[in-house]
C-alpha cells in the first residue's frame, strides 16, 4: 500500500508529542507499506534530521514558510473567522507541493496529523484519514480558562474555530481517529461519525534503564518536556512555587530537576541561583532524556491543563520510576492510582504522595514496578499503531470492491 502522511512538523527529533507519534507510526507502516512524507517546517530541516527518516520513507517532501506568510495567513484567516493556528501553519506552496505528491504518487491513502494540516488535504480525490491526535479545542479551552485579558479573549475564538473545524472534519474525511475516548469525547462527534483510538506507545527498547549510566548528579524529583508549550511551563511552575514548598517542609533536601527543550523565560527563572546544592535545576534540551529518568527518584507531572496522552508518564513508566501525576493526564493514561501511580489535584495531594514516596523505598519500588507492567502491557508501538493499519487496509479493501 501506498501511503501519503502529511504533517504539520518534520517528526525529528523527537521533542515533541505529535512529532514522536508520527515518528513510530511511520516507523511500525514502513516495515508492510510505501511511505511518502510531506511536512511543514518552520525551521531548516538539517541533513542529520532527514536521515532519520530516509530509512523508513520513500520519499520525502518539506516545505518551510517564511515569517512573513505564516504571519499573513494568522491574520487572513481571523478576517475569514478561521483557525489561527491553521494558518500559521498554511501556505499555498504548501497546498501546491501536496497536490502535486498526491498527483504523482496516486496514493491508496492520505494520512494527515492534526486539523492543521486540513487545507492541504481536504480536496484531494483519494481515500483520507486524519488523526485529530488530541482535540485542540478541548487544549484551547483548557488553556483559556487558566489565562486573563487579552491573551483570553484570543484563545476563546481560537477555540471557537477549532471546535468548528473539528466539527466540519467528518464531511472530510473518509475516516478519523484519536488518541484517547477522553479526548474523543471533547469532539461531538455522536450524530456525525465514528473517532477511532489509535492510542500511542513508548519504545521499550530504547527507554530500558539498563541501558543508560547513572549521571553524576542525582536528584529526587524529576519532571520533563517541552518546557515551550504552555501545559508544560504551568506544570513547572506550579510544582516548584505551589507544590515544593510543601513538600521541603517534611523532605528539606530534596531536589528538582526540569528537563526539556526551549524553556520559557518563566522556567527558566525556577532554578535555584544562590543555593549549594540547588533545589531546583532547568537543565534545557538533554542530549539523552534518559538521563533525567535515571537521575531521579520519582517523576512528577502536575499537568493542570493540555490535553491528549502524556507522553512523559509513558517514557517515565518504561524507565521503572514511580509517578505522581493529576487526573487531567491520567484520564487518556487510565492507570489506577495506588496501584500502578498516584493522582492528585490539589498541591497537598501532590505533595503527600511526593513526600511518601521519596520516604518509603518499597512503595516506590512496588509502583514502579507495577507501572512498568502496567505500560508494558498496553502501550507497545506496534500494537499501537496495529489499530491505524486496519483502518487503512479497510478502506483499501472497501474501494478495490467499488
Amino acid at each position: 500500500m501506498k501511503i501519503l502522511v502529511v504533517l504539520p512538523r518534520f517528526p525529528y527529533p523527537l521533542e515533541k508529542g505529535d512529532k514522536l507519534r508520527a515518528y513510530h507510526q511511520i516507523l511500525e507502516l514502513s516495515k508492510r507499506h510505501e511511505i511518502h512524507l510531506f511536512a511543514v517546517s518552520h525551521s531548516k530541516v538539517t541533513p542529520e534530521q532527514r536521515a532519520a527518516l530516509e530509512p523508513y520513507c520513500k520519499t520525502i517532501s518539506v516545505v518551510t514558510p517564511t515569517r512573513f506568510t505564516s504571519w499573513f495567513n494568522i491574520l487572513r484567516n481571523y478576517f475569514r473567522s478561521k483557525s489561527l493556528q491553521m494558518g500559521y501553519w498554511d501556505s499555498a506552496r504548501a497546498r501546491r507541493t501536496v497536490k502535486e505528491l498526491a498527483k504523482q504518487i496516486q496514493p491508496d491513502v492520505v494520512y494527515n496529523q492534526m486539523v492543521r494540516t486540513v487545507p492541504f488535504v481536504a480536496r484531494l480525490p483519494f481515500p483520507k484519514v486524519m488523526d485529530f491526535q488530541d482535540s485542540l479545542s478541548l487544549n484551547t479551552e483548557r488553556r483559556m480558562e487558566q489565562s486573563k485579558g487579552l491573551w483570553r479573549s484570543i484563545l476563546h475564538y481560537e477555540f471557537k474555530m477549532l471546535r468548528s473545524t473539528e466539527y466540519n472534519a467528518f464531511k472530510i474525511f473518509d475516516a478519523l481517529t484519536i488518541i484517547s475516548e477522553v479526548d474523543s469525547e471533547a469532539i461531538p462527534h455522536k450524530k456525525n461519525g465514528e473517532i477511532h483510538l489509535v492510542p500511542n506507545g513508548v519504545d521499550f527498547d530504547y527507554f530500558d534503564p539498563r541501558n543508560v549510566s547513572l549521571p553524576d548528579t542525582q536528584y529526587s524529583i524529576v519532571f520533563t518536556g517541552n518546557m515551550s508549550y504552555a501545559p508544560n511551563v504551568d506544570a513547572a511552575c506550579f510544582l516548584v512555587k505551589e507544590v515544593m514548598p510543601l513538600v521541603w517542609e517534611y523532605c528539606p533536601y530534596a531536589t528538582v530537576l526540569i528537563a526539556g527543550a526551549d524553556p520559557k523565560p518563566a522556567v527558566r527563572a525556577l532554578a535555584s541561583k544562590a543555593q549549594k546544592p540547588e533545589k531546583v535545576t532547568v537543565s534545557g534540551r538533554m542530549p539523552d532524556i534518559r538521563e533525567a529518568y535515571v537521575a531521579s527518584q520519582v517523576f512528577v507531572a502536575p499537568m493542570r491543563i493540555g490535553s491528549g496522552l502524556q507522553n512523559k508518564l509513558l517514557e517515565a513508566m518504561a524507565m521503572q520510576k514511580p509517578c505522581v501525576t493529576t487526573s487531567l493526564a491520567n484520564a487518556a493514561l487510565g492507570a489506577t492510582s495506588g496501584d500502578q501511580l498516584f493522582v492528585g489535584d490539589s498541591k497537598e495531594e501532590l505533595a503527600h504522595w511526593i513526600c511518601l514516596l521519596l520516604g518509603t523505598e518499597d512503595v516506590r519500588t512496588r509502583i514502579a514496578q507495577e507501572g512498568y507492567r502496567f505500560v508494558r502491557e498496553r502501550y507497545s508501538w506496534p500494537a499501537a499503531v496495529q489499530p491505524l493499519e486496519n483502518i487503512f487496509n479497510n478502506l483499501l479493501a472497501k474501494n478495490q470492491h467499488i
